[in-house]
């Protein structure tokens, strides 16, 4: 059966249901999304939407001349895409998690200056895969996941804090981050900067921990205003570091806006 006609069967199966794909859009303090119905769009590249403002899609076949200018590895002409206008962080470490459950490869992560006006990125990544399926299945996983990675994300009118950690980093981490795979590895981001810089010092001093890298708005990011620190080391050590830096930061941003609750975006789940 030619990739064509696959298409147009699945186009058909797609309008008899009533629905691409479920959506699992949600409101947060961060981004104010609204849900949609599901159904909302019936194209076959069309996978779904989440928080954050992000959408899942999928290419079969990539156009010869949109690959190469693209510079994706010519090993994979289907890809999966990723892309939002508020986080950065949820969506590499849910993309992590896809790398682990999948049989994709990460071809490129790229953050755009965005969080639809705020301190922070958005975010673009594209799996790439020789089975389509392939590239389909990570991009379900990294929207799935992201209910559970907006868990550590609070935000208020005066900037955000944002707080990651898996147990064992994979591909997608390595290549964002440069994260050592197969270890422990977290990051703390505050924007404004300046609570940025305090998140990576308490962090550091609160546990035994590898720096693996510091982003400040001139060099790391796309000059947003916000500093990333990411490190590595024992699962235990991590996880201490980021929840020392949690607690300094909630005060910080806290106190620049006291009218507003600060509140995690979903539901913590680092402890």
């Amino acid at each position: 059966m030619n990739e064509e006609l696959v298409n147009k069967v699945m186009a058909e199966v797609a309008k008899q249901l009533g629905t691409a794909a479920p959506n699992t859009a949600s409101s947060s303090t961060v981004a104010k999304d609204a849900p949609k119905p599901a159904g909302a769009c019936n194209l076959t590249e069309f996978v779904g939407t989440a928080i954050g403002h992000t959408v899942g899609l999928v290419i079969a076949n990539v156009d010869r001349q949109v690959h190469e200018k693209f510079g994706l590895d010519p090993k994979y002409r289907s890809i999966g895409i990723v892309g939002d206008r508020t986080g950065a962080g949820p969506q590499i470490f849910a993309a992590d998690e896809a790398v682990k459950a999948t049989n994709v490869e990460v071809l490129k992560i790229e953050l755009p200056r965005d969080t639809e006006g705020g301190a922070g990125h958005g975010s673009l990544i594209v799996f790439g895969a020789e089975d389509v399926s392939d590239a389909r299945r990570a991009v379900e996983v990294t929207l799935a996941d992201l209910e559970r990675t907006f868990g550590d994300v609070y935000g208020n009118p005066a900037g955000h804090l944002e707080f990651q950690y898996t147990a064992r980093a994979s591909h997608a981490l390595a290549k964002a981050f440069g994260a050592p795979e197969g270890k422990a590895f977290g990051i703390t981001v505050g924007a404004p900067a300046a609570i940025g810089v305090l998140l990576g010092d308490t962090a550091v001093k609160a546990a035994t921990v590898d720096v693996i890298s510091v982003s400040s708005p001139a060099h790391g990011t796309s000059f947003s205003n916000e500093v990333i620190t990411a490190f590595s080391g024992d699962s235990g050590a991590v996880k201490q570091a980021i929840v020392a830096a949690r607690e300094v930061g909630r005060q910080v941003l806290g106190a620049m806006e006291p009218s507003e609750p600060l509140e995690s975006t979903t539901t913590p789940y680092i402890i």
